[in-house]
């Protein structure tokens, strides 16, 4: 098994959130949770609707990581346009 493989065993496991929290924040740096939450809420924020533009001047990102989670979302199957659904 890959580390990648055993990285999303692992992930999966965990059933508590502030054990999830906890794992996320044991395995990455402040800087890397800050930009997944980042991330996150961009994605949140393209199925509300916003603007690409409004969503780059309010997070202060490129477009280019907007543009991404944009394609992402229109995405056939996507998994995470089903967890921002929720």
């Amino acid at each position: 098994m890959n580390a990648l493989n055993e990285l999303s065993a692992a992930l999966v496991s965990v059933k508590d959130r502030g054990n999830m929290l906890k794992f996320l924040s044991e395995i990455h740096t402040p800087s890397e949770l800050k930009d997944l939450a980042l991330r996150w809420r961009l994605l949140k924020m393209l199925t509300q609707g916003y603007p690409q533009r409004e969503i780059a001047g309010k997070l202060k990102i490129s477009l280019c990581k907007i543009t991404r989670g944009s394609r992402l979302l229109k995405s056939r199957g996507s998994v995470t346009k089903e967890l921002i659904k929720g």
